[in-house]
């Protein structure tokens, strides 16, 4: 029987800082520390969540560490996010990473964030099947909108993406025009159940390429169609709060899935998964589960653990690394932009 491969991955792009024990590809600890104090901001500010994450690596990787039932002298390797993401924040995952493994004498595995959010489907769990390739898949966050071909673990094709605003920028900016609390994208979807998908219509922005995607005009037609009930009602949002969300969300996820089935009909591909933080998203998931029938395809949904940002992704990514002894120098550097295929 093979030795065990025992990886420590370690998430800091944003504002939470993550940290993982993966046995090959299965999970055995998950430990996410959130940082709450961005919420009075209403969006997240960088040095705040440099220092945060500072404050919370030790103890997060101490607790990955502990639940997993293994000590440092057990590990593999370390795998870390190299990038996209805030640059602060990446520094202090990849400076962590990379002293460890210089003390342990482990290799070092540099990961690239968004192949971690696609490669989280071949996580080992319950009830999770794994994408056969090619499959399509449409990675959905606060900072990326993608719609990829996943030719293998290592190849990666942008069919399209996003021109301005990611889509989980639209959904939290239209938030915030509606005065809901950061992160506001979980709220529209919560009221959005409540309320009449078809009550209001938003013109829906077109671009060159025929898959990529543009959000910045509609959060503007948003803005001012806003604007212009409140001067007939100034209590038209309060009033109407559910139907606006839902008439949002509508908007959004139709033109998510339109793009995704024109993607599909020109690539012939009907292995479909969806990926990132956005992919939590109630009307996301039940819209492309109904494409199984009405459209013959296999799709593929995510847990909601490893849909935000989390340490268990990057060690999937560093575990088919480690397999192909794909390993980096203690001089790789963390980068806040970073090609899907970098």
């Amino acid at each position: 029987m093979k030795k065990p491969i025992y990886i420590l991955s370690i998430e800091s792009s944003c504002d939470d800082t993550g940290a993982a024990i993966l046995r090959n590809d299965t999970v055995l600890s998950n430990v996410i520390a959130n940082q709450k104090i961005h919420s009075a901001y209403g969006g997240v500010v960088p040095e705040l969540a440099s220092r945060a994450h500072q404050q919370n690596i030790v103890p997060v990787v101490q607790q990955a560490l502990h639940h997993a039932n293994i000590s440092k002298k057990d590990l593999s390797a370390i795998a870390f996010t190299k990038g996209p993401g805030l640059m602060g924040s990446l520094l202090v995952g990849t400076s962590f990473a990379k002293s460890l493994s210089i003390a342990l004498s482990i290799p070092l595995i540099a990961v690239n964030h968004m192949q971690a959010h696609v490669l989280a489907h071949f996580i080992m769990a319950d009830n999770q099947e794994k994408p056969n390739f090619p499959f399509l898949c449409l990675t959905i966050s606060g900072g990326h909108t993608q719609i990829l071909k996943i030719n293998n673990y290592n190849s990666f094709e942008i069919l399209g993406e996003t021109i301005d605003d990611a889509v989980g920028e639209a959904f939290d900016k239209s938030a915030k025009l509606l005065g809901l609390p950061y992160p506001g994208g979980p709220l529209i979807d919560k009221f959005a159940k409540l309320g009449n998908k078809n009550a209001f219509k938003f013109t829906e922005p077109k671009t060159a390429n025929e898959f990529d995607f543009s959000f910045s005009g509609l959060k503007t037609a948003i803005l001012y169609f806003l604007q212009r009930e409140h001067k007939k009602n100034e209590m038209f949002i309060k009033n109407n709060l559910n139907d606006i969300c839902a008439s949002i969300q509508h908007t959004i996820v139709n033109i998510l899935m339109k793009k995704l089935i024109l993607a599909s009909k020109k690539t012939g591909i009907t292995e479909v998964a969806i990926a990132g933080g956005v992919s939590a998203n109630s009307e996301i998931r039940e819209t492309l589960k109904s494409f199984e029938k009405t459209l013959g395809w296999t799709t593929y949904i995510p847990k909601f653990e490893y849909t935000t940002d989390n340490a268990a992704m990057i060690g999937i990514v560093g575990y088919y690394k480690y397999l192909n002894n794909d390993f980096d120098k203690e001089n790789t550097l963390a980068t806040s932009r970073l090609d899907i295929n970098s």
